[in-house]
């Protein structure tokens, strides 16, 4: 994560939250008083908190964790010829 500081980020607003935008890449903004602050895309903000979710969420992560389960052990669901056709849209 790149840093700059508050001055440098108010002289040049439009092109770091431009950058910030279609880099995906968030910007720490140091300031004097200690109170750093990131930006960041409304995209990657809205991945962030979908991730949180998933991972406060235990009955997902159970479901995940079942699900890899099942698949290192080969044990899972395997699609006949007609659901992969209707999965590809053949």
């Amino acid at each position: 994560m790149n840093i700059v500081s508050v001055n440098q980020f108010r002289e040049n607003l439009k092109r770091f939250v431009e950058q910030a935008a279609s880099e995906h890449e968030p910007l720490k903004v140091s300031r004097r008083n200690g109170e750093d602050f990131v930006v960041l895309s409304s995209e990657d903000w809205e991945r962030e908190q979908e991730t949180l979710h998933v991972l406060q969420n235990n009955g997902l992560m159970q479901q995940i964790a079942q699900s890899m389960q099942s698949h290192v052990a080969r044990s899972g669901y395997r699609p006949n010829d007609e659901d992969m056709n209707e999965i590809l849209g053949v």
